[in-house]
Formats: C-alpha cells, structure tokens, sequence
C-alpha cells in the first residue's frame, strides 16, 4: 500500500477498443513489479440501466462518451489519491447494467487508468501524471474486438461486425481517435512495442524517486 505522505502516481491509458490497452497495462505492471499497482478500469464504470427494460439495454452505445459514469470515477480516483479505499463498481456485459456486486481496492503507489475514453474528459486527464495513447491499425482492432466480445461477453460474430460498422467504428473517428493529441506517449501496436514501454517507464521512475526524496 502507499505510504500516507506520498501522491501515487496516476499513469491513463486510452486507445480504441482492441487497440492493446489491456497488453501495455500488463507490461506497466512487469516493469513495476516491485511497487504496488491498482488498475482502474473505465469499463467497469458504464453507467447503471437496471431501471432500463432489458430491450431497450440492447441499444446502448457503449463507445460514447455519455455511456460512462465519469463522475464516480473521478470520485474514487480522487479517494484513492487521499489514502482511502474505495468499492469499485462492476459490469454485467450479459444483462447490459451494473453488477450488485462491488470490488473493494486500495490506494497504491501507481494507479493505472485505462479506457477508451478517459483523454476525452478534462477532468480526468488533470488527475494523470502522464497520459499514454496506444494507437493501433483498425483491421487488428476489429479482430482482436470480435474474440473478445464472442469468448468473454457471450456476443455473436454478426453482432459484434453490426455494432463495429454502426456505432464503435463512427463513435471511435468522433470521440476516441481526437482524443491522442492530448498523449503525452503514444505507443504504436500496443504491448508489442517494446521501445515505447522501456520509455515510458523511464519517465515513471523519475517521478516516483522524486516523490522518494
């Protein structure tokens, strides 16, 4: 846990959806293993539609940016940044709403923040030490979204190729491709780019050893 006199640092991961986030937040995590890492995860911060009839769930957008409940995101951050627990919040991609359940995490020397949409809010990136964008080819993007909708989120082929053509596609072009110009590292292929990573962590090195001092 981090010490009570320390800031942890706040790292942000955007990138589309497939794009390699979850590989370059791994490889942050091996750089560091020696310090204590919590991930926040934007996706578990889709807004709740329990009081939404199920039909109506299967319409929501869930690469735009209203779809998120930033606010409680920017809220357990902030606790988290003071040394105070917090209970984040979990998704049920099957039934389309929150979980009833929750995940208890604590406050942690570095605090990874990933998501396709977390540069789109001023908000959040005011929170972040430095801002990463993994910015990768949109045919890997398509493919690496369809394994995972059709094994983890029980999604069939021609939905997952309906919902890319009319929503994650043009939602991507208007919110989240804009959005890399607020970068402050952008990596190229994800967790393959080996290079970038061993820079980035450079960079966090020397904030953490002057947060030491």
């Amino acid at each position: 846990m981090v010490e009570k006199n320390k800031k942890p640092i706040v790292i942000g991961v955007a990138g589309g959806s497939g794009s390699g986030k979850t590989s370059v937040t791994r490889s942050i995590c091996e750089k560091f293993a020696n310090k204590s890492i919590l991930v926040m995860e934007q996706d578990f911060y889709y807004k709740d539609q329990s009081h939404l009839p199920f039909e109506e769930r299967l319409n929501t957008n869930y690469d735009h940016p209203f779809a998120f409940d930033n606010d409680l995101l920017i809220a357990h951050l902030k606790q988290l940044m003071n040394h105070h627990p917090v209970e984040k919040p979990m998704y049920d991609f099957k039934r389309h709403t929150r979980s009833d359940e929750t995940m208890q995490v604590e406050p942690q020397d570095v605090i990874i923040v990933e998501g396709i949409l977390i540069l789109e809010d001023d908000r959040l990136m005011d929170l972040m030490d430095i801002k990463v964008f993994v910015d990768t080819d949109a045919d890997l993007r398509i493919i690496r979204r369809l394994l995972r909708d059709i094994n983890e989120r029980g999604r069939t082929i021609d939905s997952v190729i309906d919902q890319y053509l009319n929503v994650v596609r043009p939602m991507h072009l208007q919110f989240i491709e804009p959005t890399k110009r607020y970068a402050d590292i952008i990596i190229p292929e994800g967790g393959e780019n080996h290079v970038a990573i061993d820079l980035m962590a450079t960079k966090v090195e020397k904030i953490l050893s002057k947060t030491d001092e």
